[in-house]
This record gives structure tokens, C-alpha cells and sequence, in this order.
């Protein structure tokens, strides 16, 4: 049964964590967060500036945070009494501008993100161009205060063709006193006169520390012993972590070097434990961690045979088995070339239905008879 168009989901919300507008403490970002401060205290603040770096790094929080600032800081008049420029981008919870946006009902404020589709029952696959021109529609209007006002766009990679070019259109024409946060996962997949109208902000994974005291604050939580691991598999993001967290994603991992260990002689009853897992009823997020992890395993494997270098574990026995089955530049071309193929075949096959422990099963059939290719050479 579709969800009633007031109880859908939010499109820019992580399942079970607060919404980036709800997140008062920013991780690992001091240096970007400085920049930003710097331009707008040098009265250099540029018109649109473009988020970037791997998903769930904090990209949002910080647009966020920027909004709230900007529309909650009084311009510097130059007067002898003026106040002293801010040193940091935090507002306080209590600030009317602060309620307004947690309430989403600031009237200088525009959030662009996925909405409804045709028949309201679901999120629409994109944000559509009636999206952007209900955003140019609100910026047309003035300001009620004559204020500064502020438009955060969550994601640049979920626009579809004409959206992007209408927004390309505001960009080029800005409107006064506006200021544009976009967001971007993978910005060399945007179209280019977009990227050149914004001033792009760059952010890094975060450190096991940084991570895990952002997990906590999203409700998540690590055991010490666990940060470096999850840093390794989540790739800094917050986000994914999240993700592993409320999956054992640790213990999905280890199980996985574990089955990994017996080849090129799988284990099948290992095999068939962790096919019938991501086949059980409700386990489709279960199953999409497992794809996820076996890329993992297969681009570790691949970059341990290009480079010689040994990551930290994020399982035991890993070492171990990335210098057995990936030695050389030549084994880490074959897992490469496996890596760009079976996931794709699994997901595809999600796609249109067909059984996930048989796709599961297929995918670590494919990793035994490339196991055993590598070892006969």
C-alpha cells in the first residue's frame, strides 16, 4: 500500500538517524568550516558554493549549519557599536531563526530536494525541473525583511537533465542576496557549467575518532576496539557507518574473510549460512550490505596487489589473506576485473526480482572460480 504524501519518508534523511538540520555538532571539519567563516567575514562570500566528497561525510550538517548562520548573523554596518565578527558558525538552539528551520518554517529559506511523484504515493527517482522552478519562483519574491536568504540543494546527483539545466539558468542570474548551498557526491558526473558557477568545498573522510563521536551523536554507537575497522569499511562516512552499525556490518565483514580464507576451495556451508541470510524474508538490506562488502573485499584485494601495501584489518586474518590471494599487479587485475562485474550482476538481478540467495550464492561461486584461476597461473 503507497504511504500517504505527508508520511513519506525524507529523501535527505538517513533511516533511524536525525536529519542534518538536527545536527548541532559538526566532526572533522574544522578547516572547512573555517574557510566558510573566513569568506564571509572578508565580505567575499561567494553566491553558490558546491559540497563535496564521498556521501555521508557531512556535506549537509555543514550546509546547514552555513544557513543558519547566514540568516541569523545582522550584516557588519561598520558602526563604532557594531558587535565583533563571529568566530565560529555556531548559533544557539534558542535563536528564533534556529526553531524556524528545525521546524522547517523559515521564510528565507529554501530547501530543494526529491519530492512527491505524479500520483503523491511515492519519492520521485529525481528532482524534477517543476522542483527548480518552484525554488526561482520563491527567490522572485522579496524578502520580507529584505534579509539574506538561503537555498540548500540535497542532491546536485539526483537532478534529472532539465532540472539541471534550469538550475544552471539560476546560477548564471543569481538573485540578490542569495546564497546557494549545493551538494554533491560525485561532482565530475555534473555537467561542467554548473561546477564553474560554484566554488567548490571539499570534505574528507573522517579520522576512527572523529567517526565515532559523530556515530554517537547520530545515535549509533562503536566499542573503542571497533573504530579503526569501521572507519576502514565505511570509508570515513558517517553515514555508512550508520548503516553497518544497525546491521553488523563488523560481523558481516569477518564472516566474509573468513569464507574468503577457504578459497579456491569454498567452503559451501559457509557459502549456503550467508546466502540463506541475505534470501530471508525482510533481510533486503542485509543483502545490499553483503554486495557492498564483497566490492569491498574485491577493491582491497585489487589495491593490496597494485600497491604491496597492507591496510589496517577491519577482520582478523585479513592481512593474511589479501597477501595469499593478491600478490601481484596480475592478481589484482583479476579481482579488479571481477569486481567491475558481479556486484553490477546482483544488484541488476535485485532489480528484476529474481532470488537474492541465489544471486548471493552465484557471486561467491564467481569468487571461487577467480580464486582458482589465479591460483593454476
Amino acid at each position: 500500500m503507497a504511504e500517504p504524501k505527508d508520511q513519506l519518508p525524507e529523501p535527505d534523511r538517513l533511516e533511524g538517524a536525525p536529519h542534518p538540520r538536527e545536527t548541532r555538532v559538526l566532526f572533522g571539519h574544522a578547516a572547512a568550516e573555517a574557510e566558510l567563516l573566513r569568506a564571509h567575514q572578508s565580505g567575499r562570500m561567494h553566491h553558490a558554493w558546491m559540497l563535496t566528497g564521498p556521501k555521508g561525510v557531512g556535506k549537509a550538517t555543514l550546509a546547514w549549519r552555513m544557513a543558519r548562520f547566514l540568516l541569523a548573523t545582522p550584516p557588519d554596518d561598520g558602526g563604532m557599536f557594531a558587535a565583533p565578527p563571529p568566530d565560529s558558525l555556531d548559533i544557539p538552539d534558542s535563536h528564533p531563526v534556529a526553531r524556524r528551520l528545525l521546524q522547517g518554517a523559515e521564510p528565507r529559506h529554501f530547501l530543494l530536494r526529491r519530492g512527491p511523484n505524479e500520483k503523491e504515493t511515492a519519492l520521485s527517482q529525481v528532482i524534477s525541473v517543476d522542483d527548480v522552478r518552484k525554488m526561482k519562483s520563491f527567490f522572485a519574491l522579496s524578502a520580507t525583511d529584505g534579509g539574506h536568504r538561503t537555498a540548500i540543494i540535497d542532491s546536485l546527483d539526483e537532478m534529472g537533465p532539465a532540472a539541471a539545466n534550469a538550475l544552471l539558468k539560476l546560477l548564471e542570474e543569481p538573485p540578490a542576496n542569495v546564497t546557494f548551498f549545493l551538494i554533491a557526491h560525485q561532482p565530475a558526473r555534473l555537467l561542467p557549467t554548473i561546477r564553474s558557477r560554484c566554488r567548490e568545498l571539499r570534505l574528507h573522510p573522517l579520522g576512527p575518532q572523529d567517526l565515532a563521536d559523530a556515530l554517537t551523536q547520530a545515535g549509533g554507537d562503536i566499542a573503542p576496539e571497533d573504530r579503526s575497522a569501521l572507519a576502514e569499511l565505511s570509508g570515513g562516512s558517517v553515514g555508512e557507518a550508520f548503516r553497518m552499525t544497525n546491521l553488523d556490518g563488523l560481523k558481516l565483514y569477518a564472516a566474509l574473510i573468513r569464507l574468503f580464507a577457504t578459497l579456491p576451495r569454498l567452503d559451501r556451508p559457509q557459502a549456503l549460512a550467508l546466502s540463506d541470510m541475505a534470501g530471508a524474508r525482510g533481510a533486503a538490506e542485509t543483502f545490499d550490505l553483503l554486495v557492498t562488502l564483497i566490492d569491498l573485499v574485491l577493491a582491497r584485494l585489487a589495491r593490496h596487489g597494485v600497491t604491496g601495501v597492507t591496510p589496517p584489518e577491519a577482520a582478523p586474518g585479513e592481512a593474511q589473506l589479501l597477501h595469499r590471494l593478491s600478490p601481484d599487479p596480475l592478481a589484482a587485475r583479476g579481482w579488479a576485473d571481477l569486481a567491475q562485474s558481479v556486484a553490477a550482476r546482483a544488484r541488476r538481478g535485485k532489480a528484476v526480482n529474481l532470488d537474492p540467495a541465489a544471486l548471493l550464492m552465484d557471486m561467491l561461486l564467481k569468487l571461487d572460480e577467480t580464486a582458482g584461476s589465479l591460483a593454476l597461473r
